[in-house]
């Protein structure tokens, strides 16, 4: 028995490979694009993109974004200046599962008034290490301690992990 010849051209798997790389490409640029909006523009652009996809911004959920972070520090300070039970409350919850671990990263902003000893690591670290001593009920064996200097940044930040 012979096998019919195939047909010349390119084969499945590449097409759909160039259609999500194109894709990629193209949500890339739009984060890009829309990275130096102020927070108004954010939102406008947000809820467009809601509305498009029949949404309304009524019975929009809370981002997580907005839920685990920590903002207000003064330059070259780590003490809290708001009360984070919204944020203990959010990380509680999220170490209902015993596989997870909560990763608190601290952000200093690199200038000279921001910084601990000449040190913007040091601060973004005690950044990190307040907030994390301030979650109640939150198993401190469970929690990993980050810090990172980014332009701009006073903050902290918590993102769950998975320990399988």
């Amino acid at each position: 028995m012979r096998l019919a010849p195939s047909r010349p051209g390119r084969p499945p798997w590449l097409i759909t490979l160039a259609d999500l790389s194109l894709l990629l490409v193209g949500f890339f640029v739009f984060l890009q694009a829309t990275a130096h909006k102020s927070k108004q523009q954010q939102d406008a652009i947000e809820a467009s993109i809601r509305q498009a996809f029949g949404g309304s911004a009524a019975t929009a959920p809370e981002l997580a974004v907005a839920v685990n972070r920590v903002d207000g520090f003064s330059p070259g300070r780590a003490d809290l200046r708001a009360d984070i039970g919204s944020v203990a409350a959010w990380a509680r919850d999220a170490l209902a599962d015993p596989r997870t671990r909560l990763i608190v990263t601290g952000y200093a902003d690199g200038s000279p008034a921001d910084a601990l000893s000449g040190s913007s690591f040091a601060l973004a670290g005690l950044r990190a290490e307040t907030v994390a001593t301030a979650l109640a009920g939150v198993p401190r064996d469970r929690i990993k301690l980050g810090a990172a200097v980014m332009p701009g940044a006073r903050r902290v930040t918590l993102v769950i992990s998975y320990d399988p």
